[in-house]
């Protein structure tokens, strides 16, 4: 019997999408905390990411949008 994935593996599963990219300038992302009775989730952007001012954009436009449509559950995506 298949057991369903939990909303965190699901959120780690999203992240690898975008991670090679993310990994090929230098940086990274985390999942901090994921809340599945309220549907939060908490994001720390690593390495490069971390000072680049473009992590903003990359989080909202590739991170946050993919999260949200790959995992409908999720209500807030924050980035820590």
């Amino acid at each position: 019997m298949h057991k369903q994935q939990d909303m965190h593996s699901r959120v780690e599963e999203a992240l690898d999408k975008v991670r090679p990219a993310l990994r090929a300038d230098g940086g990274d992302a985390r999942v901090v905390a994921c809340d599945e009775e309220n549907g939060s989730v908490s994001i720390q952007m690593l390495g490069a990411c971390k000072g680049c001012p473009l992590s903003q954009l990359d989080f909202v436009y590739a991170i946050e949008s993919l999260i949200r449509r790959e995992v409908p559950e999720v209500r807030e995506i924050v980035a820590v």
